[in-house]
């Protein structure tokens, strides 16, 4: 039996709390908003982030981040991105740096361009493990098989998360290419946005697959690019991930595209999701990032032009397709 806290009270934080929970571990859930606190401690759900949720009695919220994280053997930041900086500053010199720091968001920080685990080993001195794969919170709730990678510098730390997470129904796998799998987490959710468009536009099944096996050239060339492994891309956390997200409308990512697609504005389309869409901050980061490593993504240069420049996304689709010639292996 293990104590572990979630920073963050959101749909994959609380589905994996269900999971420990039910493998007869000590859960705490810390959530700023005291009426998802509430909720969780009284009527046993948590109806903002996931509908139908049943949470055990093994599970415990807090709005206090001191009280939650108290006596604790593992921290899971379940938060977006843009949080993980700002949440690691609160956990400063309140926790042992024995403690590892499990990261569940997919992203890299806007501006400095970091990986999240980066960013956490600036702010902590802890062991850090990174969880990633096809995984929506849904089905993870339902108890359908899923499969998932364990990553860290430090890999018996990721193989301790392996046995901490693992079940008959999620399966985890260890990989050491940290790098890799940060990467193909955080550019696969462009190119889920970019499947929602598409399919909002009404285009088919061919447009998608062309999209599908462009994309993924994309994310393994920056993620290479990066220092990532060619491998981990045609993996889990990579193709795996990008099936998931870009075909799936459990994908807030692919839903936000597909609203646009109707014709919403971007603004409009994040309002109408009402949760963080992670691909719309790694898509500005990303298309930041390749102009300093001087690579191609034009699917990203597509998307940046049609949420933050208010381009015709049919216009976008017809500038990809008429672009200049080339192999398939460039």
């Amino acid at each position: 039996m293990s104590k572990i806290t979630f920073l963050g009270g959101g749909s994959f934080g609380s589905a994996l709390a269900v999971l420990l929970a039910e493998k007869n571990n000590i859960v705490n859930i810390y959530d700023r908003d005291k009426n998802v606190v509430n909720e969780i401690n009284i009527k046993r759900t948590n109806e903002k982030y996931m509908k139908n949720l049943i949470i055990p009695s093994g599970v415990t919220a807090f709005d206090n981040v001191e009280e939650a994280i108290e006596g604790t053997d593992y921290i899971v930041l379940s938060v977006p991105s843009h949080v993980i900086r700002n949440m690691c500053k609160l956990l400063k010199g309140k926790i042992s740096k024995d403690i590892p720091i499990i990261s569940i968001a997919k992203g890299i920080e806007e501006d400095s361009d970091k990986r999240l685990s980066t960013v956490i080993e600036e702010e902590l001195d802890n062991p850090v493990v990174v969880l990633s794969g096809p995984s929506h919170a849904e089905e993870v709730s339902m108890k359908l098989p899923t499969t998932i990678v364990s990553t860290s510098k430090d890999m018996k730390y990721a193989a301790d998360i392996q046995d901490l997470f693992m079940n008959s129904y999620f399966r985890i796998y260890t990989n050491d290419d940290i790098i890799g799998v940060e990467i193909g987490g955080a550019v696969k959710n462009i190119i889920a946005l970019a499947a929602g468009v598409i399919d909002g536009l009404g285009y088919g099944d061919n447009t998608k697959a062309a999209l599908l096996t462009r994309g993924m050239k994309e994310i393994s060339r920056v993620g290479i690019a990066l220092g990532g492994k060619a491998e981990t891309f045609y993996g889990l956390t990579g193709m795996g991930d990008l099936i998931v997200t870009c075909t799936s409308m459990h994908s807030r990512n692919r839903r936000a595209g597909f609203l646009i697609g109707k014709g919403m504005s971007a603004d409009d389309a994040l309002k109408e999701i009402g949760m963080v869409v992670e691909g719309v901050k790694a898509c500005r980061a990303f298309y930041q990032l390749k102009e300093k490593i001087n690579i191609s993504m034009p699917i990203t240069d597509g998307l940046y032009k049609g949420l933050f420049e208010g381009k015709d996304p049919k216009v976008i689709i017809d500038e990809l397709m008429m672009r200049d010639k080339k192999s398939e292996t460039f």
